[in-house]
């Protein structure tokens, strides 16, 4: 009889620093080990939201993310575990004073750079933390994203701007609320047609943060220079430490992102680039798809 296929388990957790070069390390009783806050991902659930959500379980702390760094993997009992880090900032109060010590994790500590490095158990820890110290500064990101799933453009008799979202794509609108949270966005920027607009509502309603609409985001009304007068004030917003998201059309993305200086990724309907900014600049980059 065949043995049984290895088992793929996914986890996520986050490098989370704080001023005067610390970083947040937890400690579990049942391996007796230091590492970073992390956990496996839910059924269904995004690794950005499983990584925002297995460091506030662990350590009482709201996190949002930063710069991604490489995956971890390695062999476990149950097969091949593949881990998903990002750098992150704590929202609020950083203060694990009152942390109450459990089962799972027993000790939380701010440690200083230096002494993280000989207090981190595993060797895939200590290179996870060699990556992190290169990518700590604290960024704010701009999230470019394509409407999600809409109605057919053929099938549609009415005027084009209020073509809406197929249950598919308001679907994808729901489970982007918590991927948009993990990166801490408080601004949301939409076209002013309809399906872009209803890829933002579930958000700014479960965050009563206010959405924009511009007319040059639109496939009507969109040229080359407005839509860098978007994206400058965009990056105004986002300069000021308020993490921001653009929700616009696949015909308007390839200016978006020449304003922005980057390559057009050719998005899918509810995919989105997350651009990293340190001081009006691209520090980083990554696409999340959500389905």
């Amino acid at each position: 009889m065949p043995a049984p296929a290895a088992k793929a388990v996914r986890a996520a957790g986050v490098v989370v620093f704080r001023p005067g070069r610390r970083v947040l390390l937890v400690h579990r009783p049942k391996y007796d080990d230091w590492s970073f806050p992390k956990g496996k991902l839910d059924p269904g659930e995004h690794a950005t939201t499983a990584a925002v959500r297995e460091v506030a379980e662990e350590t009482g702390l709201h996190v949002r993310l930063c710069l991604p760094l490489h995956d971890q993997a390695y062999r476990v009992l149950a097969g091949h575990k593949t881990v998903h880090y990002w750098t992150g900032r704590v929202v609020g109060d950083d203060d694990v004073s009152r942390y109450r010590a459990n089962d799972e994790i027993d000790a939380v500590r701010w440690v200083d750079l230096d002494e993280a490095a000989d207090l981190l158990t595993y060797d895939h820890d200590s290179a996870t933390l060699a990556e992190a110290l290169g990518r700590r500064r604290r960024t704010h990101a701009l999230v470019v994203l394509r409407h999600g799933r809409a109605r057919s453009r053929s099938a549609w008799r009415r005027d084009d701007t209020e073509r809406p979202l197929l249950r598919a794509g308001e679907l994808q609108a729901e489970r982007l609320v918590p991927v948009l949270a993990a990166y801490g966005v408080t601004q949301l920027v939409s076209s002013t047609s309809l399906r872009c607009r209803q890829t933002l509502a579930p958000f700014a309603g479960m965050t009563g943060w206010d959405l924009v609409t511009r007319r040059r985001l639109s496939e009507e009304g969109a040229s080359p220079a407005g839509v860098r007068r978007v994206v400058t004030d965009t990056l105004a917003l986002v300069a000021e430490g308020r993490s921001t998201v653009v929700c616009t059309h696949r015909p308007v993305l390839p200016e978006v992102f020449a304003a922005l200086g980057l390559e057009d990724p050719g998005l899918d309907p509810g995919e989105m680039l997350v651009a990293h900014l340190r001081k009006g600049r691209v520090a980083g980059t990554e696409r999340h798809l959500v389905r």
